[in-house]
């Protein structure tokens, strides 16, 4: 299983501070390995080693290294220990070489289906910390490693942060091994490539790299590889640590990886030629590279009629732009333009403002950052004081500002309207990310106006027409134009229409499905041959 193992995981095991040799070989002495063990541990009460006779005629002693909580017990009672100390075979009087004991562990007592030989220390400690079971014969200087891995993990459930009202309710756990088995169920395809790397000097935490071979493009795939085999880290313990050192633009606000828990996204975007990176302990795999419209789409878009989907997804990004502007193009029109209000609007405005102690721009960002402190309150807080910080930001949002004269109930409108705007959104990334860019906007609009409204917007264009994620732009296919993203950016189109794969994407197989295949009724020609073949 750890085939991919990189230098950089045992750096710890070969600090010249260690007291323990581990660069030395696996001694013949069972009692000089044994020490060797339990000294690189520390002597840590979860470190299991146990010596046992093989079979009942010979003293040949064995030892078994395991750590507790890391394997099955029973995996190890039915697999190892069983056959070796109930071994009743070989005659008392057989006194057979080590090598002739391993053979016999290796070949046909050991039912394990994956077994390896490791013949340093240092190779050796490093399959016992990733859940591996080693046994060492007296005599022979090469231990056998048998994945008999076991812990408990958390039960598959339904996405709580992508909910959906149709479409399979599967989402990923915390286990690499189990996320990339619901991968291999729905992908039947030996095409279908998971690549396992190791990183972090003491976690090391595993990796995996999904791809389908042929369809997704050899150069971003080797790029993916770059990127992950530079990282020299002590651990990783979340794919959110993961994706600051891969990512292109660290210091952009809009994300250029996209993150995801649901299992039937992470397949849409395998299909189209994308690649997925899993990490051990995290339940969101990231997606690479993708591009703004990925953070708009949601998945019940694909599980409604076409029309329905595009209709939403339009609405979102309409509830986009009105999340990332409307603040600042209020204050700007309010401060600077009031004839662009129409005359009973602007009347009934300043009607509300009369008596206020703070011009609009201070009355917006208060109410703002009160917003998004109820906000980050209500994700925060524990869920016994849920219903305590709802009734609180009820109150000082709503009535007693108001009442208080400190904000008029217009800016309230507009600030709760920007608020729920910005929930609507699916992708948690790009909303904070739309929360943060509000602020700029709005003080631009309260600084300079609708002047400062549309150069913060021109900036923003600029910043994401230049954005990458690992070297697609992060626009396409919009800029630069590509006709087959187009059906699903903006708009969904129908499956049937959806021929080929994203061109900046997709590698050598860019065509999806075969063409024709409009759903309708049966022509004339074909109503008389069904008619015939029921006759006959």
């Amino acid at each position: 299983m750890r085939r991919y193992l990189r230098t950089g995981q045992r750096q710890l095991l070969q600090s010249p501070s260690s007291d323990v040799p581990m660069k030395d070989e696996i001694r013949l002495n069972l009692t000089e390995n044994e020490n060797q063990i339990r000294t690189a541990f520390g002597y840590s009460t979860d470190l299991v080693i146990r010596k046992v006779k093989f079979g009942a005629y010979i003293d040949t002693k064995l030892l078994i290294v395991h750590i507790d909580g890391l394997v099955n017990n029973n995996g190890i009672s039915e697999s190892v220990i069983k056959p070796i100390t109930l071994l009743s075979d070989w005659p008392p009087l057989t006194d057979p070489a080590p090598a002739q004991i391993f053979a016999q562990l290796k070949n046909r007592l050991i039912t394990n289906s994956e077994l390896t030989e490791v013949g340093r220390i240092e190779d050796l400690l490093s399959e016992v910390c990733f859940g591996n079971t080693a046994i060492l014969v007296e005599g022979h200087n090469v231990a056998l490693i048998a994945d008999l891995k076991g812990w408990k993990e958390r039960n598959i459930e339904a996405s709580t942060t992508e909910p959906a009202l149709h479409g399979p309710k599967e989402s990923f756990v915390e286990t690499m091994r189990t996320n990339t088995s619901m991968i291999r169920r729905h992908i039947r395809d030996p095409r279908l490539r998971i690549e396992e790397r190791t990183i972090g000097a003491i976690g090391r935490t595993s990796i995996a790299i999904v791809y389908i071979s042929g369809i997704a493009r050899d150069s971003i795939v080797q790029e993916v590889r770059n990127r992950i085999d530079r990282i020299s880290i002590d651990s990783i313990q979340s794919s959110g640590m993961l994706e600051e050192f891969i990512e292109d633009s660290p210091f952009s606000l809009f994300p250029t990886i996209a993150r995801t828990e649901r299992v039937d996204r992470t397949l849409s975007t395998l299909l189209e030629g994308r690649i997925v990176i899993m990490t051990e302990g995290t339940p969101f795999s990231l997606i690479v590279p993708c591009n703004i419209f990925m953070f708009i789409s949601s998945p019940d878009d694909y599980y409604e009629n076409s029309l329905i989907g595009s209709l939403l997804r339009f609405l979102r990004i309409f509830l986009f732009l009105i999340s990332l502007m409307l603040p600042g193009m209020y204050v700007a029109a309010t401060a600077f333009h009031p004839e662009m209000i129409p005359t009973p609007l602007a009347l009934a405005i300043a009607a509300q403002r009369e008596g206020l102690p703070f011009p609009a721009l201070f009355e917006a960002l208060l109410l703002a950052i009160s917003f998004e402190a109820l906000q980050e309150a209500s994700i925060r807080a524990p869920l016994v004081f849920s219903a305590t910080v709802s009734i609180l930001g009820i109150l000082v949002l709503g009535q007693i500002t108001v009442q208080a004269g400190l904000v008029s109930p217009f800016m309230v409108i507009v600030i709760a309207i920007t608020g729920i705007a910005s929930m609507a959104l699916p992708s948690f990334s790009m909303s904070i990310s739309i929360r943060v860019l509000r602020f700029a906007l709005l003080i631009l609009g309260g600084i300079l106006g609708l002047y400062g409204v549309i150069w913060g917007m021109a900036a923003l264009l600029i910043h994401t027409a230049t954005l990458r994620s690992f070297g697609v732009p992060y626009s396409e296919p919009i800029m630069p134009l590509g006709i087959s993203g187009l059906g699903d950016s903006q708009v969904r189109i129908s499956q049937w229409l959806k021929r080929k794969r994203p061109t900046l994407v997709s590698g050598i197989n860019k065509t999806r499905q075969a063409a024709g295949q409009k759903p309708s009724p049966p022509t004339p020609e074909e109503k008389k041959a069904s008619a015939k073949e029921e006759e006959s």
